[in-house]
């Protein structure tokens, strides 16, 4: 996936949690708009080198919006925003082995399974021959605990409910898939972030063994865009 024009600079400060303040490279300081509601824990310290894509859209309060911090590893793309086009691309392309054989791919369904609110899920695959249709869940992923890379990086009551209405989906005979997009180049298996939110790692665990499916492909940063180039052990107790 292509992403927009990026332009190099240097992050001083992330604060009220949209806002980031950056030095282009250029020397102008800018406000950037920081699409990322997690605590984006060690994927920015003052100083690490950024990139930035502009708007130009004068209906916008901030043109620059930040895209990905290199931590010194490489780039670990914070735009929560970008996951889900590029695992969508992925899954249309082939590269996530166990999402292949769809026809048919559409982006934010509503779905209200027996007995839960209406929720909206990234991805509903159709046209699968025998296979049953999915519903599938997608989660920027980006905490590092030492060689783990781990969800969430905050406690998410969203989250839970994603959980919850996937296995409702399995329950009425779709498929139901959460897909924990890699966005950062280290970490070598997966596993939930119990320390941060017990309830979501421990739901993690219920909902995985009563059969809603699990999978991490990595993204990898190119210059000019991201793309999926494999997929990350998961190791739910670790």
């Amino acid at each position: 996936m292509l992403l927009p024009p990026l332009t190099n600079g240097i992050i001083h400060k992330r604060y009220k949690r949209f806002l980031a303040d950056v030095e282009l490279d250029s020397g102008e300081q800018v406000v950037a708009h920081c699409p990322n509601t997690g605590a984006m824990t060690g994927c920015w310290e003052p100083g690490a080198r950024v990139q930035l894509s502009y708007a130009d859209n004068p209906k916008r309060k901030l043109q620059w919006t930040l895209e990905r911090v290199d931590m010194g590893a490489g780039w670990i793309g914070v735009h929560t925003g970008r996951a889900n086009p590029v695992i969508a691309e992925a899954i249309e392309t082939g590269l996530i082995p166990t999402l292949t054989g769809y026809q048919g791919l559409k982006r934010e369904v509503t779905y209200t399974p027996p007995g839960h609110p209406k929720s909206r899920l990234d991805i509903f695959l159709t046209q699968g021959g025998t296979q049953a249709e999915a519903f599938v869940e997608i989660k920027n992923t980006t905490l590092l605990d030492n060689e783990i890379i781990r969800f969430p990086d905050a406690v998410t009551e969203r989250g839970l409910k994603h959980l919850d209405v996937l296995l409702a989906a399995v329950h009425s005979g779709y498929r139901g898939v959460i897909v924990f997009a890699v966005n950062r180049p280290e970490g070598k298996h997966f596993a939930p972030a119990n320390a941060i939110d017990k309830r979501y790692a421990q739901r993690l665990k219920d909902v995985v063994a009563q059969g809603v499916e699990i999978v991490a492909p990595r993204i990898l940063h190119t210059p000019t865009g991201m793309e999926v180039v494999g997929l990350v052990p998961i190791e739910l107790d670790a």
